[in-house]
């Protein structure tokens, strides 16, 4: 995909070892028996090593110039990765009905199934973005829904939510369908390893950008975070061209995916450039969401993409009937988002970029739920 592939097991390494000695440090200190987690988000720990540092600005530059980054890290394995999107092929091809069981409209589909034709994409509802998308080249331009997505997806819940927020629909509890024993384990499983990878990355980003370590990370605990796999229906609709997602941004802070087992997800790089998305084996790739433009004062753009139907996705087809393996296209996607409770707006040396002024403080509940509201899914 032209984007460079960014290891995070030496950022790791560093980051447990000074964790450690500095927890140490503290219990020598007052006696106490504190564990090195407690730290975590508490102790700001200098970075001296040059080819760290470098690595950090790397991801900053990566998420500044094109909005998306590729990554590698070895909590993640293709093996859980597989058996996540296994158990999830399993769970859209029931009936309709069964999954409709999980439907709950009235927390605005943050939890449990969204069926297909809910979602309205954003590019159908944005006019501005309608605008941009026609100065795009002929051959990056994205293709114009004609209605709602048909794709389903499953809103999974990752790790705490506030004991008290003025957005309960957004901290709701999980939604648990029947006959799949493994799924709580398996989702909370694969769930937090995409969110701890997040949070690597938005250690290093701010690293990067020259803010504290944990400017970003502080502000995503006890958030909203979301693991959020689509199923597409490949038997059902596979012509080619045929939009499952329309042209759209996310409205969270950084987006991970892992990968999936059809091709037809694009991005657009800062620059206008359409990528087909081919996540190397045993990698994932993230994109810049709404939230984290926001932080930025607008110059981490939102990542833009869409899924279609392509010449790619067709030859996957016809394998996977050969082979009798499942024609569902599940993605491997976590949202995580900045805490519903926090106030976006510029951080630090952000507040003076030239357009942060169009990024206004705004409490991160308050702009999800404008958003869900846009595209049909706060009713």
């Amino acid at each position: 995909m032209g984007l460079s592939v960014i290891d995070l097991q030496p950022y790791l390494r560093w980051r447990e070892d000074s964790l450690a000695q500095t927890a140490a440090a503290a219990a020598a200190a007052d006696g106490s028996e504190e564990s090195s987690k407690e730290f975590n988000g508490l102790v700001e720990m200098e970075l001296n090593d040059e080819g760290l540092r470098s690595s950090c600005e790397n991801v900053a530059t990566c998420l500044r110039e094109t909005g998306a980054l590729v990554v590698k890290d070895p909590r993640c394995s293709s093996k859980d990765n597989d058996e996540f999107l296994d158990m999830m092929e399993r769970y859209f091809g029931q009936s309709d009905a069964l999954k409709r069981k999980q439907e709950r409209p009235d927390l605005h589909y943050q939890v449990g199934v969204t069926p297909e034709g809910v979602e309205m994409p954003r590019c159908a509802v944005d006019k501005e973005l309608q605008q941009m998308m026609q100065t795009l080249p002929a051959d990056a331009r994205p293709h114009m829904p004609t209605g709602p997505d048909p794709k389903w997806r499953y809103m999974w819940r990752v790790g705490p939510r506030p004991s008290k927020t003025n957005f309960q629909e957004l901290n709701s509890e999980p939604v648990v369908p029947e006959g799949f024993p493994e799924w709580v384990e398996l989702m909370n499983g694969w769930g937090h390893k995409m969110i701890s990878a997040v949070e690597i990355v938005a250690e290093m980003a701010a690293i990067g950008f020259g803010l504290p370590r944990t400017s970003f990370t502080s502000m995503m605990a006890n958030g909203p975070h979301l693991l959020a796999p689509t199923g597409s229906n490949l038997s059902k609709y596979n012509e080619l061209g045929y939009v499952f997602a329309g042209y759209h941004y996310d409205l969270n802070f950084l987006t991970i995916h892992g990968r999936s087992r059809f091709p037809g997800l694009f991005i657009w790089l800062k620059d206008g450039h359409k990528v087909p998305v081919k996540v190397p084996e045993g990698c994932l790739l993230l994109q810049a969401g709404k939230q984290l433009e926001w932080l930025t004062g607008g110059e981490c753009a939102a990542g833009m993409h869409e899924v279609v139907v392509s010449e790619n996705t067709q030859e996957a087809i016809k394998a996977a009937r050969n082979s009798d393996r499942s024609l569902w296209r599940v993605s491997s996607t976590t949202f995580a988002h900045i805490a519903s409770d926090a106030v976006l707006q510029p951080l630090g040396h952000f507040a003076a970029a030239a357009g942060a002024h169009q990024y206004t403080p705004i409490h991160a509940g308050d702009f999800v739920e404008a958003e869900l509201a846009a595209i049909n899914l706060k009713r």
